[in-house]
Parts: C-alpha cells; structure tokens; sequence
C-alpha cells in the first residue's frame, strides 16, 4: 500500500488524507521534517542522495530530510527519519523553526527543521536512498550555498541561509518552542 500523507491546510491543520503520488500530483499542502545533525564539534553531518531517487537525484541535503506519515507528529517523523536514513536512534533533537515552503513543482509542504548532536562514528546510512554522507563546517556549506553549482537541495540552500541569519524563501510560523 501506498504511503499516505495528511492534506491540510496553510494554518498546518489536518483536513483529509491522500497517498503519497496524489497529494503531490495535487500540489496539496503536507508536513515534512528537516535535521541539521551537528558532530560534538559543531560541524553538520549532510548526506548526498542516492543516484536512483526519482527527485533531486545526486543532490546534497541535510542531515535527515523526511514526509510527515498521515496520522504521525513532527517529531515521531524526525525520530523515524534518523532510524531509517542514518540507523541513529534517541537522539536528542530541539526544534529550531516551523515553516511553509513550496519545494518545487506541487511540492508545498510545512515543515520542522530540527537540530541535534550525534557522533558521525555510529552512523549506518540506508545505500538505497543516500550515495555518501560528509561531515562538513557552517561556512563550508555557506559557502557551497552562495555557487550556482552548488549540487544542494533547494531547501536545503533556504535552511542553510535562515539558520545563518540570512533572507530565504522560507515562511517562518513558528520559532519559539518553549
């Protein structure tokens, strides 16, 4: 059976739900996770996607970039995206900004970008879905952001950008998580 997405609306409420290939053949509004994970040394783990990924084959993304499931929270999809994609498991994560962005073509989703510390030692990652992780600096990654050629995921470019402080095309809901 096809993975199924809850629909909702841009205040992020829940108003139906729909497979995975209609919501976005649609364009409708659904949730999605981000994690920037940091090594004790404050440089990001980021992963390169595999070559057989139907979108953005071959590109660079965050640490963990993931679909909120219909009926699953925020979190429990974070938690789920670092088990699945880098085999890490209870990793402490805090929410650093809720947000809409249209990822591309029908691709409009709200989202939680998350960060969280991990030792890049344990990490296992799933070789269907990521070709190769790297384990790179804040203004490594700027600095790959700023190229045209910068072989980045789009979101990613816009997450990099708000998390330094800098304009994106990100729409901030919510950034207090107290």
């Amino acid at each position: 059976m096809e993975e199924q997405f809850d629909v909702i609306n841009e205040q992020d409420e829940v108003i139906s739900q729909a497979a995975r290939t209609l919501v976005h053949a649609q364009g409708w509004w659904h949730r999605g996770v981000h994690i920037f994970l940091f090594t004790p040394d404050g440089r990001m783990l980021v992963q390169q996607r595999s070559a057989d990924r139907k979108q953005y084959a071959s590109l660079w993304d965050c640490s963990v970039s993931e679909h909120v499931k219909a009926g699953e929270d925020y979190v429990s999809a974070a938690q789920r995206g670092l088990w699945e994609e880098l085999g890490l498991r209870d990793v402490t994560l805090t929410p650093r900004i809720r947000f809409r962005l249209n990822y591309g073509p029908n691709d409009n989703e709200i989202s939680v970008l998350f960060a969280g510390t991990a030792d890049p030692a344990l990490v296992r990652f799933d070789t269907v879905e990521i070709a190769r992780v790297d384990i790179l600096s804040m203004p490594e990654l700027l600095d790959r952001a700023k190229r045209d050629d910068a072989n980045l995921c789009y979101w990613f470019i816009q997450l990099l950008k708000w998390y330094a402080g800098g304009e994106s095309d990100l729409t901030p809901l919510q950034t207090d998580f107290r």
